[in-house]
């Protein structure tokens, strides 16, 4: 089995005016332009509360992220106290307990190196608005 050459864009809302189907065309673009292939976008409407899971199950993230080469996380924001229940955290671990790599995109950043570890990240990069966010995905094509 070939490895796998397409990114598994998962993100969520980053602000009212970058809702998450915005977020994942933005980072995409960045992605292509930095020589990787289409990859796969996967927005995520629900990224709080106790329907993260079945959302992700609704959208066959398990399958598609056995698929990819890796998957990028976007969430608006990362610290200690947002990640319980969230869609970040949520993927984080479905990605580490599946060996797949996991890289996050994030407008602020407030995780510690320790947390940035319990959740195997390889690598956190801050963005804000559609320039940032391609910008992003250009370096996480020259990173994955």
């Amino acid at each position: 089995m070939p490895i796998p050459d397409t990114l598994l864009l998962a993100v969520c809302a980053f602000a009212d005016d970058l809702p998450p189907e915005r977020v994942a065309q933005a980072i995409a673009k960045g992605v292509r332009a930095g020589g990787m292939p289409e990859p796969d976008l996967c927005p995520i409407e629900d990224c709080a509360g106790g329907t993260v899971a079945a959302s992700l199950d609704a959208l066959g993230f398990d399958a598609r992220m056995r698929r990819a080469r890796a998957v990028v996380l976007g969430a608006g924001r990362l610290d200690r106290e947002t990640l319980a229940g969230s869609a970040a955290f949520e993927i984080a671990t479905r990605a580490r307990q599946a060996g797949v790599p996991a890289y996050a995109v994030t407008g602020v950043d407030e995780l510690d190196a320790f947390d940035a570890r319990m959740l195997d990240l390889q690598v956190i990069l801050q963005a804000s608005g559609v320039r940032g966010l391609s910008a992003a995905g250009r370096r996480l094509a020259r990173l994955a």
